[in-house]
Protein backbone atom coordinates (compact mmCIF):
# COMPACT_ATOMS: atom_id res chain seq x y z
CA UNK A 1 0.00 0.00 0.00
CA UNK A 2 2.37 2.68 0.87
CA UNK A 3 4.55 1.70 -2.39
CA UNK A 4 1.58 2.68 -4.53
CA UNK A 5 1.75 6.07 -2.41
CA UNK A 6 3.17 9.02 -4.62
CA UNK A 7 6.81 10.47 -4.32
CA UNK A 8 5.39 13.35 -2.69
CA UNK A 9 3.46 11.63 -0.10
CA UNK A 10 4.13 13.51 3.55
CA UNK A 11 4.60 11.70 6.84
CA UNK A 12 0.99 12.34 7.69
CA UNK A 13 0.09 10.12 4.43
CA UNK A 14 2.37 7.80 5.25
CA UNK A 15 0.95 7.60 9.27
CA UNK A 16 -2.57 7.63 7.94
CA UNK A 17 -1.90 4.18 5.78
CA UNK A 18 -0.21 2.80 7.84
CA UNK A 19 -3.08 3.28 10.65
CA UNK A 20 -5.76 1.79 8.36
CA UNK A 21 -3.93 -1.11 7.74
CA UNK A 22 -3.32 -1.95 11.46
CA UNK A 23 -7.23 -1.01 11.54
CA UNK A 24 -8.06 -3.59 9.05
CA UNK A 25 -5.76 -6.14 10.22
CA UNK A 26 -7.07 -5.84 13.52
CA UNK A 27 -10.61 -5.61 12.24
CA UNK A 28 -9.99 -9.43 10.13
CA UNK A 29 -8.24 -10.68 13.29
CA UNK A 30 -11.70 -9.74 15.66
CA UNK A 31 -13.18 -11.48 13.25
CA UNK A 32 -11.59 -14.99 13.10
CA UNK A 33 -11.57 -14.95 17.05
CA UNK A 34 -14.83 -13.70 17.70
CA UNK A 35 -17.55 -14.38 14.96
CA UNK A 36 -19.21 -12.21 12.75
CA UNK A 37 -22.64 -11.07 12.29
CA UNK A 38 -24.22 -12.17 9.24
CA UNK A 39 -25.81 -9.09 6.77
CA UNK A 40 -29.57 -10.49 8.01
CA UNK A 41 -28.79 -10.54 11.61
CA UNK A 42 -27.41 -7.34 11.58
CA UNK A 43 -30.21 -5.81 9.02
CA UNK A 44 -32.46 -7.07 11.91
CA UNK A 45 -30.51 -5.49 14.90
CA UNK A 46 -30.14 -1.92 12.95
CA UNK A 47 -34.49 -2.59 12.23
CA UNK A 48 -35.14 -2.61 15.92
CA UNK A 49 -33.28 0.66 16.68
CA UNK A 50 -34.38 2.73 13.60
CA UNK A 51 -37.92 1.77 14.67
CA UNK A 52 -38.07 3.14 17.63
Amino acid sequence: MIEGLPEDASLEDIQYHLYVLEKVKRGIDRAETEGVVSHEDAKARLGKWLAA
